[in-house]
C-alpha cells in the first residue's frame, strides 16, 4: 500500500505536467512546499518503486504505473469535491480543503457509489475534469480568460481552486462553470477586463483572470 505522502507526489507531478514543460525537483519542491532535500528524497525512493523517471536537466517524468496511480487519486479527489459540493451542500471553495483528507482513504466500493449517484460526472464542482474509471481524461479546449479580446463571448470552462479566498471572490461575480459572459472592455497596459455577466457590468483584475479558464470563444466578426 502507498503512503499518503508518495500519492501527493505522484499527483502533484501529474498536475505540473499538464501545465508542460519541465518537472525539476525544485519546482516539485516549490509546489508541495517542501524543502528541496526533502523533494529530492522523495523522488528517489519514487524512482526505485518504479513509478518516476528523473533524468538529469530533463526533470521528473511519471511511468505508467505512477501516473495510474496520479489519476485514481485525482479522481478520488474530484469525486468527493463534487459529492461533497451537490450532496451535503459544502460551499465551493471549502470542498478542496475537504477532498484532501478523504481522497487517500475512500474505497473503490465508495468510489464507484458516489459515481453512480452523481450520474457519472465528467467534471468537479471548478470545471476540471474527472478521471473515468479507466484513467481517461477528457480534455476541454479551454484558453485563459487573459488571452480574451474586446467583444468576445465565451463560457467559463474551468476554475483554478487552490485559493478558497480567490473562489470565493470569482463566485461573488457568479462566474461559476458554464456561466456565459461578454468581454465589454480590456484596459490597456496589463489593466483589467470589463465583462458583461447576464446583463452585469463587472470588473476582473488580470491576476484573477489567470485563475478562470473559457471555451466557446466568439469573435463578434464570426457571429
Amino acid at each position: 500500500m502507498l503512503t499518503h505522502a508518495v500519492e501527493d507526489y505522484l499527483k502533484s507531478i501529474y498536475k505540473l505536467q499538464e501545465k508542460g514543460g519541465k518537472v525539476s525537483t525544485g519546482i516539485l519542491a516549490e509546489y508541495l512546499d517542501v524543502k528541496p532535500a526533502s523533494a529530492t528524497g522523495m523522488i528517489k525512493k519514487l524512482k526505485t518503486m518504479k513509478l518516476v523517471r528523473h533524468e538529469r536537466y530533463r526533470g521528473v517524468t511519471l511511468t505508467a504505473a505512477g501516473k495510474a496511480v496520479a489519476l485514481e487519486i485525482i479522481r478520488h479527489h474530484r469525486l468527493l469535491e463534487l459529492y461533497l459540493f451537490k450532496a451535503l451542500g459544502v460551499p465551493w471553495d471549502g470542498v478542496h480543503e475537504e477532498a484532501e483528507k478523504l481522497e487517500h482513504v475512500i474505497s473503490e466500493d465508495v468510489e464507484a457509489r458516489m459515481d453512480a449517484f452523481l450520474g457519472y460526472p465528467t467534471a468537479d464542482p471548478h470545471g476540471a475534469p474527472i478521471p473515468d474509471k479507466n484513467g481517461v481524461v477528457i480534455q476541454t479546449a479551454s484558453v485563459p480568460m487573459t488571452d480574451l479580446k474586446d467583444g468576445q463571448s465565451c463560457v467559463v470552462a474551468e476554475v483554478s481552486d487552490s485559493d478558497s479566498a480567490l473562489l470565493r471572490h470569482i463566485g461573488s461575480f457568479n462566474l461559476y462553470p458554464g456561466t456565459a459572459f461578454r468581454v465589454i472592455g480590456v484596459a490597456p497596459f496589463e489593466g483589467p477586463f470589463t465583462i458583461d455577466v447576464a446583463g452585469q457590468e463587472v470588473v476582473i483584475g488580470r491576476e484573477v483572470a489567470k485563475h478562470i479558464f473559457v471555451e466557446q470563444v466568439q469573435d463578434p466578426d464570426n457571429v
